[in-house]
């Protein structure tokens, strides 16, 4: 991104201007050479400015405008291999739905997208493109980086989002009714994806979700300024009209349980996508002090008990003065943006490890810095410090530098020995990741978990129980919406084979 924040009617603009080169030489007989094709400029993505946003909860990414939308659809070679598909957890037919924006025809290329994936507006946003579709574009190993491969996501992103404000949006054909009854738990997007395939092959689909509104992680993880609610609404809302329903306050384990949804209440088959809710913490002295949060719990209120709307919402949330994330993730990007939009003077982002090491996205981190978030590398607490009436005060910092790799391939974080320093703050975020929720399986016996919590599963996500599927985190640990969407299609296919 350029030091100077252009609009986006003005990057538009610019797309316009070269877009009419090429579909000039198009009209003309000209073919579009794959070396016309790589000197095309990769498109900015039009964001809020980074002080003004800081301050609001509204969407940071505002989208590709059309010129650029198209310009951008252009820089793809059409590969005859296709090897986006191959990264693509459900396979979407990526250089087809591409070859559609081309066109302008965008309603054909949000239907190529749909055949596969019905999330494709939250995809767009949240998926880690970089890792997968776009790692394996040859635009981008042609080029030499994967920041300039074509930007799938933000494609991806733009029909659906073009869809949904021109109320063009299809509901997917669906079969003759089966008579056949399936339930899915939880409503995150395993869930969701298992219940929109489940729904089109005809099968009447529940969805049971623990909180009071669907949408799993994506509305109680997902910051507002990065996944709007109202998108994923869109999305339940589709379900619905496909004749899925959704029972929400039902805590399957303690509501009733796994086998009373198999053995009493008639379901065939039963999907479990209850995601990774269980906070991991440090294990530091200290944590127990007030002003301590996990990342789960402080982003839960933020998000989906909308505690950042103080004149309409009565969910408390602590303000910070100067807030510390531990973590170097996604979901400590998001704490400690969330920690700056709720008021907090400084955020800091406390790592072990260097940028170069973090497993958040680049286009997160860069955000964060842009934003004014303090990042603090090669630091680790040691403890947690608080006053005589319990509330924390800062935290004893030790240095680290950085070793050998270990198994993941990152280097490892070794301490300096006596480099421990005072850092003072009145609020510690603890972002370090998520476990699996016991509940389900401490309450369904036989149903078999590895040490850590996670459902096992064979290659078709079947459970060690009869008729139950799972998929998601509960069965990945924390990962990413699209490896839990092609998880829920893979169970969909298996659950559909058991009802029929």
């Amino acid at each position: 991104m350029s030091d100077v924040i252009k609009t986006r009617d003005e990057l538009d603009a610019e797309a316009k201007n070269l877009l009419d080169t090429i579909t000039a030489k198009i009209s003309a007989g000209e073919k579009i050479t794959p070396k016309d094709r790589m000197a095309i400029p990769a498109q900015e993505m039009p964001v809020q400015e980074p002080k003004a946003r800081g301050k609001n909860l509204n969407e940071v990414a505002l989208g590709y405008g059309e010129h650029q939308a198209m310009l951008e659809a252009f820089r793809c070679l059409g590969c005859g291999n296709a090897p986006c598909i191959k990264g693509c957890p459900v396979q979407v037919p990526i250089p087809r739905f591409i070859a559609e924006i081309q066109k302008g025809d965008f309603g054909a290329a949000a239907k190529v997208i749909k055949e596969t994936n019905l999330l494709p507006a939250v995809c767009g946003r949240v998926c880690p493109q970089e890792k997968q579709c776009q790692e394996q574009c040859t635009l981008g190993k042609s080029l030499k980086s994967v920041e300039k491969a074509v930007s799938i996501g933000r494609l991806e992103r733009f029909v659906a989002d073009l869809e949904r404000e021109q109320g063009t949006a299809e509901i997917p054909a669906i079969k003759p009714k089966s008579g056949k009854r399936a339930a899915v738990i939880g409503s995150g997007p395993a869930g969701l994806t298992t219940a929109a395939d489940l729904a089109r092959e005809g099968h009447e689909v529940t969805i049971f979700e623990a909180f009071h509104k669907p949408g799993g992680v994506m509305v109680y993880g997902i910051p507002e300024f990065r996944l709007p609610k109202a998108i994923v609404q869109a999305e339940v809302d589709n379900l619905k009209k496909m004749g899925v329903k959704i029972e929400t306050n039902f805590l399957t384990g303690r509501t009733r349980t796994l086998e009373q949804l198999v053995n009493e209440d008639g379901f065939g088959a039963v999907f479990v996508g209850v995601g990774a809710g269980l906070p991991k913490f440090m294990g530091c002295p200290g944590e127990n002090l007030v002003g301590v949060f996990s990342a789960n719990e402080y982003l839960t209120r933020s998000n989906l008990m909308k505690a950042y709307d103080s004149d309409n919402a009565a969910t408390p949330v602590f303000r910070p003065k100067v807030a510390a994330v531990i973590g170097g993730g996604n979901v400590a990007m998001d704490a400690a943006r969330m920690a700056l939009r709720l008021g907090a003077d400084s955020v800091h982002v406390v790592y072990r490890r260097t940028q170069e090491e973090m497993p958040a996205r680049a286009e997160e981190v860069a955000h964060a810095m842009e934003e004014g978030i303090v990042f603090e590398f090669l630091r680790n607490p040691s403890r947690i410090l608080g006053s005589d009436k319990g509330w924390v005060t800062g935290m004893e910092l030790q240095k680290f530098e950085l070793g050998e790799a270990d198994a993941s391939g990152r280097r490892s974080p070794v301490p300096i020995p006596g480099s421990e320093y005072t850092f003072d703050c009145d609020t510690v975020i603890v972002a370090l990741g998520n476990e699996s929720n016991p509940l389900l399986v401490q309450t369904t016996p036989n149903l078999k978990a590895d040490r850590k919590g996670r459902i096992l599963v064979d290659e078709n996500q079947k459970t060690s129980l009869d008729k139950v599927f799972a998929g998601g985190d509960i069965v990945l640990g924390a990962a990413t919406v699209i490896l839990a969407m092609g998880d829920g299609r893979r169970a969909a296919v298996a659950m559909n084979e058991l009802l029929k």
